[in-house]
């Protein structure tokens, strides 16, 4: 399904199902110990929320690429917790955020990465919301392990995956929290008219003041889109 064009020798590698690997075009891992990294699908013109009431983001902005899904999926499935913002949460009515239900063709396979892992077989999701304030009848609520804390102190550790959104990822960069970005780059257009529509990183101003920078770990690509990997600086 991907193609890879660039890696940096080296990098950890999990004990991945050999589908996991061919979809993948090799093999993902994290160093051990507490880590966070990111995900997030951008449109060519660096837009990653739509808000637009009925629209769901990822889906428009990715063009339901089969390659985004499957990255969403494997990402999941390397995750001790999923975090997420309220907004998110809200704007995704019924999404459960599993390995499986993102792309269920490598179900299985993702399980079985979850197993090795000793990993249960969805993990928990995390909420991060002030006020608390959410539907509790949510779909998510009565399939998934869902913990609602209040603030980034509050966060539970161990490897982490945040999908966002642009809010809760400017202030986990501002805290110094990031580890890794996993980036689609999808390659629509998606156009402005207003402040609605959001960029990657929003709440926060890092240039000039501060230099937060990348290093490029890996290249993959899927059609016209391309799926970049990266380690963050503190």
């Amino acid at each position: 399904m991907l193609e890879r064009i660039f890696e940096v020798p080296g990098l950890p590698g999990f004990d991945m199902p050999a589908e996991l690997q061919r979809l993948y075009a090799g093999d993902l891992g994290f160093e051990p110990g507490p880590r966070l990294y990111s995900n997030f699908v951008s449109s060519l013109d660096g837009v990653v929320e739509l808000n637009r009431p009925g629209t769901s983001s990822g889906p428009a902005l990715s063009a339901r690429n089969e390659g985004d899904r499957f990255v969403m999926g494997l990402l999941r499935a390397c995750a001790e917790v999923v975090v997420v913002g309220a907004g998110t949460m809200r704007a995704e009515p019924g999404h459960l955020w599993t390995a499986g239900y993102i792309y269920p063709p490598a179900a299985a396979a993702f399980a079985e990465l979850r197993s090795r892992l000793g990993l249960p077989p969805d993990p928990p999701l995390c909420v991060v919301s002030r006020s608390g304030d959410l539907d509790r009848s949510d779909r998510v609520f009565q399939e998934q392990d869902v913990r609602v804390v209040p603030d980034l102190d509050h966060l539970p550790g161990g490897r982490m995956l945040c999908e966002g959104g642009s809010h809760l990822f400017g202030q986990l960069l501002d805290q110094g929290r990031v580890d890794e970005l996993f980036l689609t780059l999808s390659p629509l257009l998606a156009g402005r008219a207003g402040p609605g529509r959001l960029g990657m990183v929003e709440g926060v101003e890092l240039l000039p003041e501060r230099l937060l920078g990348a290093t490029l770990l890996s290249a993959r690509r899927s059609g016209s889109h391309l799926f970049l990997r990266y380690s963050l600086t503190r």
